[in-house]
């Protein structure tokens, strides 16, 4: 069995000027500080379900997004935890950057960065439902190269650092690999497990992102003949309450397909890092016109995203042909959606 690098592994390779020994290090870092943060998340749960903790929480926007004191006080935890290990990086947290009046885009190209969502799931988690995770994601260069996804009630570390390989526990990714991923089906999306999520604009209002998210998931799961010759017929459409448990699941090859609008680059870098060193493919959710230009590499802080699992070659195609063929032909049955943001 193949196990996670350790620091001490000797290299010369660097990624964007870090060298492999320090982000090996950085990689340890991250796996250590993400268990910690998410057995503190899994006392506060365990206390609730033994009736000797309460709950704080609030809303931010609107009912279904909310905040709790866990959120906030896991953040912090985090956040003083890599400032004392490491100053010269910059931090971004979903819980401090909520309270600014700011929506711009705060990743540059130049300074190491760590991108942390002290809880995803946070619905989840208020109703002791176990689909819950914090997501640990370090960028360099703009791009995430590590990445740690713990769901601690799950007993799921998932894991991942640039060059070296992406794990479950200490199992390699994707998990079907004997000797490589499944083909992805010849007739995708039919056939496949097709992974979305609801999001946090609720708006009734027609044409919304709402209505159109809706029309997207009943058109990816109806027959093929349905909607004009565009129905999906996925094997079925899961909704986990969860970005970064969703790119986990995809990397890991439980899911075959993840499309969603709304996100912020908290909920998904971690789940880059993890899913592109597993192999797969992160694109934009929003359909392209152009159906023979490459497919575009995603925008982390684009907020709408598309994912296909690791696949394998099949007897007529690459791997990557076949992650692309996918692609478009979701970009075919999924709608436009508007999510849009300053320096994007």
């Amino acid at each position: 069995m193949e196990s996670p690098p350790s620091s001490s592994t000797p290299t010369t390779s660097t990624v964007a000027g870090i060298s492999d020994n320090e982000l090996t290090a950085i990689y340890d870092f991250a796996v250590l500080l993400a268990r910690e943060a998410g057995e503190r998340l899994a006392d506060g749960a365990r206390q609730r379900m033994q009736g000797t903790a309460t709950l704080d929480s609030e809303e931010k926007d609107n009912a279904v997004d909310i905040v709790t004191r866990a959120d906030e006080d896991v953040e912090a935890f985090v956040k003083q935890q890599i400032s004392t290990r490491y100053p010269e990086h910059r931090f971004l947290g979903e819980e401090s950057y909520s309270k600014g009046a700011s929506r711009d885009y705060l990743v540059d190209s130049q300074a190491p960065t760590w991108i942390v969502d002290p809880l995803d799931g946070t619905v989840n988690y208020t109703h002791l439902c176990p689909m819950y995770c914090v997501s640990i994601g370090f960028v360099v260069g703009g791009r995430p190269v590590v990445g740690v996804v713990y769901a601690p009630m799950l007993n799921q570390l998932f894991h991942a650092c640039r060059g070296h390989g992406a794990f479950l526990n200490e199992d390699p990714l994707p998990l079907l690999r004997v000797p490589q991923p499944p083909p992805l089906p010849a007739n995708a999306p039919s056939g496949c497990i097709f992974s979305c999520e609801w999001g946090k604009d609720r708006r009734d209002i027609p044409n919304g992102n709402l209505a159109r998210k809706v029309a997207s998931f009943v058109t990816m799961a109806t027959e093929r003949s349905g909607k004009g010759g565009r129905g999906g017929m996925v094997h079925g459409v899961r909704s986990m309450g969860s970005a970064a448990l969703d790119l986990a699941y995809i990397a890991a090859g439980s899911f075959d397909i993840w499309w969603e609008g709304g996100c912020w680059e908290w909920d998904v870098a971690a789940g880059i890092a993890i899913l592109e060193e597993a192999g797969g493919l992160i694109t934009t959710a929003k359909p392209q016109e152009d159906d023979t230009s490459p497919v575009p590499e995603a925008h982390l802080g684009g907020r709408q995203y598309l994912a296909i699992r690791p696949a394998g070659p099949s007897e007529t195609e690459t791997a990557r042909e076949a992650q692309e063929r996918v692609v478009r032909e979701v970009w075919k049955r999924v709608e436009v959606l508007d999510y849009t943001r300053p320096g994007i």
